[in-house]
């Protein structure tokens, strides 16, 4: 029974694909990554080369552009189930500052969530382990801060599977860890976090010490473009345990991962 994660390179941006054991299709976020000239599409290519028809379970962090970028392609895959900050509604965008040519991603995003408005029942979603093959997904959403900051109102999504656990903040800042560490349920479903995902594409505004205080990751994967601010990375550095990984490239010679 295999569960494959699929943490796409999409650089600034955000975009993984779970498979459970079961075999359900579960999305986070739908970021765009670019090689030189040549853009990719992670939702394209699941459905023109996986085969993959429908997602079960998609999760969208929050709306900004590059969490949203292939949301065309969540529509057409016409998820059973849609996780959101759905407290977040189309009057909280500062639509002034987005260009014209960006509006219709917000207007698509904004159209797909009112389209789930009805509460799916547990016990046939695709987070439900019975359902998906044993993999829990828990999801947590602050809903308390300044909507002027969009960032911290991003869905956190923990995902557990044969003893280990991976951590998925979107981009949260301080404010939203602070709101979600006051939070006994959101404590106890991150302790024995194996994986971490950086916060806010490792940048500073996304780091936030207390949170180390209840996970101690082994692995802590920071994903931004090559010209914005990745300027935590030291901090997570000290703060990853270490894990031996194998790599596809090296032959699969063992290479510690900090």
């Amino acid at each position: 029974m295999t569960l494959t994660i699929n943490i796409w390179d999409v650089l600034q941006g955000l975009a993984i694909y779970v498979n459970t054991p079961k075999n359900n299709h579960i999305t986070i976020d739908a970021g765009i990554g670019s090689n030189r000239d040549t853009a990719f599409y992670p939702l394209s290519y699941l459905n023109k080369s996986q085969g993959v028809k429908q997602i079960d379970y998609a999760i969208l962090t929050h709306p900004h552009k590059d969490h949203i970028g292939e949301i065309k392609n969540v529509l057409a895959l016409n998820p059973r189930v849609l996780c959101r900050p759905k407290h977040i509604i189309k009057s909280d965008l500062d639509w002034n500052s987005i260009s014209d040519s960006d509006k219709e991603l917000f207007e698509t995003y904004f159209n797909l969530s009112d389209r789930y408005n009805q509460v799916s029942d547990y016990s046939t979603c695709p987070s439900n382990p019975s359902v998906n093959g044993g993999v829990e997904i828990k999801t947590f959403v602050p809903i308390n801060c300044n909507k002027n900051n969009l960032n911290d109102h991003s869905v956190v999504t923990v995902i557990s599977y044969a003893g280990s656990k991976v951590l998925v903040p979107g981009d949260n800042e301080p404010p939203s860890w602070v709101e979600l560490l006051n939070r006994v349920d959101f404590k106890k479903e991150i302790n024995g976090t194996d994986i971490f995902i950086a916060s806010h594409h490792g940048r500073k505004s996304g780091f936030h010490k207390s949170l180390f205080e209840y996970i101690r990751p082994k692995l802590i994967i920071v994903s931004d473009g090559p010209k914005t601010d990745t300027s935590a990375v030291s901090e997570y550095s000290r703060l990853a345990s270490g894990w031996t990984v194998f790599s596809r490239s090296a032959d699969k010679k063992e290479i510690e991962m900090f």
